[in-house]
């Protein structure tokens, strides 16, 4: 079974930057693209960003374009979600999600493994 484990959460004022790590176990990490979504209380799972198997394709959310930055270190399991220019509004708990598949992936649905979660909270 695919484990997922997402870390490096916190409280952050406004402008400020997180780097989300997720800790892929099993031999599989090279062929899985990877996802991250987003849950503010009393809103559904969002997507925030999504690479491709092999990092050559991304997709961003219109409001973390050019603000969060999704990669894959292939050598260590690990997909990492930067995080600049933090908002109040990013306030959310985090989510990875991994799948196989030769592209990206954009809705919560397409992915068969998940994270626990991390929660993120930016004050003004």
């Amino acid at each position: 079974q695919v484990q997922l484990v997402e870390s490096g959460g916190g409280s952050v004022q406004a402008g400020g930057s997180l780097r989300l790590s997720c800790s892929v176990s099993g031999s599989a990490f090279k062929g899985y693209a990877m996802g991250w979504f987003r849950q503010a209380p009393g809103k559904e799972r969002e997507f925030v960003a999504a690479m491709s198997w092999n990092g050559g394709i991304m997709n961003y959310e219109d409001s973390v374009k050019g603000r969060f930055i999704i990669s894959k270190d292939n050598a260590e399991n690990i997909s990492y979600l930067q995080m600049n220019s933090l908002k109040p509004e990013d306030t959310a708990v985090y989510y990875c999600a991994a799948r196989g598949g030769s592209y990206y992936y954009t809705r919560a649905g397409d992915y068969d493994f998940w994270g626990q979660g991390t929660q993120v909270t930016v004050s003004s």
